[in-house]
């Protein structure tokens, strides 16, 4: 979005400081030509009224789904903002986009669910007094994510962090089964209304796709599974849309003295071996370093193929078709990174050629198993 500084958006983000806020004003500010003021409850009113006046986008996301003393809070945190916010509008003449963060328990009976669907009304009232076409109202269900509030905002974040910590975890219903949403889809889906903001109209209730169900112990076994990662180092699948998600939601509830952790190197009179990643998806990738001189390899496989990448040092890697004499031969060093594929059927060696000590980055299509480790040792060179 290319503006000039005249034709600035002006944004305005109630609830600024709460999950969806913090995520929505990163990305908002990352934008061109957005203009963002937050609106938290350390505001007043008199500063909602001064925002209201210049905005050209509301996104309407404070609200309240705990309660400390009485459910009036509840009508306090999402029904009388909304109502004030509504008739300032009016008293300005003014109807700038609306988008206002509701909940897919609207439409039940509990305190909370009653407050969020009247906050709906309020803001579906405004819409057709003012003739508005622009205002949104997204019914969302539960929403994970990185900065959301353990204990508070989702089990998911409850479930991270405790799991990151080596805390206990509650499974009260194991089959009970949850409707997420993440947190970047609905940013994406809000940010929308800035991209389309002259060209808005359509349904007051919307939702965000995609949504992803499970059962709360599933979900519970997917995150420990996460943490135990640094153990056996096999990576879940990340293909699946929503694991991908909830990994990337995991890792940002580590703590930061937790970043790191150890490998396990296992060390010879060649040098050293070091596994980094395995996945049943697309094999696995280690390291090796070889001391000056030094030749690994002299083996076939039948299905195995790997992928040879020197990072440091200077090799010279052999290959021969079993039934074959002809040798291949490939030098490469460091100092200009190359990927040598090694097929099926064609024993393979290393050899540290360089002066100084070899590192070499591997990648196999497949989970070394000792009990069918397809390796078959054969001298590239006969004598």
């Amino acid at each position: 979005m290319n503006m000039n500084e005249k034709n600035l958006i002006n944004v305005l983000i109630t609830g600024a400081n709460g999950f969806i806020g913090k995520n929505l004003c990163i990305a908002l500010e990352e934008m061109k030509g957005i203009s963002v003021q937050a609106f938290t409850r350390h505001h007043t009113l008199e500063e909602l009224e001064q925002f209201l006046d210049k905005a050209d986008v509301i996104y309407h996301l404070a609200g309240v789904n705990r309660v400390k003393d009485s459910e009036m809070e509840f009508v306090q945190g999402n029904v009388e903002l909304t109502k004030k916010m509504t008739e300032v509008l009016q008293k300005l003449n003014r109807k700038p986009t609306i988008v206002m963060s509701s909940t897919t328990q609207a439409t039940n009976n509990t305190p909370y669910g009653k407050s969020k669907k009247t906050a709906e009304e309020i803001l579906e009232k405004y819409a057709q007094e003012t003739k508005a076409d622009n205002v949104f109202i997204y019914r969302l269900t539960n929403v994970f994510g990185k900065w959301g509030k353990p204990n508070y905002n989702s089990v998911v974040a409850t479930f991270c962090y405790n799991i990151a910590r080596g805390l206990g975890i509650e499974v009260h219903d194991p089959l009970k089964e949850l409707e997420l949403v993440y947190i970047d889809d609905v940013v994406k889906e809000f940010k929308n209304h800035i991209i389309r903001l002259n060209q808005e109209s359509g349904q007051i209730i919307n939702q965000v796709a995609p949504t992803y169900k499970i059962t709360l112990q599933k979900l519970a076994d997917q995150i420990y599974e996460f943490r135990n990662m640094r153990h056996h180092l096999t990576m879940a699948d990340l293909s699946n849309p929503f694991t991908k998600a909830l990994y990337s939601t995991y890792l940002s509830y580590l703590e930061q003295n937790d970043f790191a952790y150890d490998l396990d190197m296992k060390k010879d009179h060649r040098g050293s071996l070091v596994e980094i990643l395995k996945s049943e998806h697309l094999g696995q990738i280690f390291i090796s370093t070889s001391h000056q001189g030094v030749m690994r390899g002299n083996h076939y496989h039948h299905t195995k193929v790997e992928k040879f990448c020197v990072i440091k040092g200077k090799a010279n890697i052999k290959l021969r078709h079993i039934l074959s004499d002809e040798v291949i031969s490939y030098v490469v060093a460091g100092d200009k990174i190359r990927i040598v594929d090694i097929p099926p059927g064609y024993t393979h060696s290393l050899e540290n050629i360089g002066e100084s000590e070899l590192i070499v980055l591997f990648w196999a299509n497949e989970i070394f198993d000792p009990d069918r480790p397809d390796t078959y040792f054969e001298e590239v060179e006969n004598e």
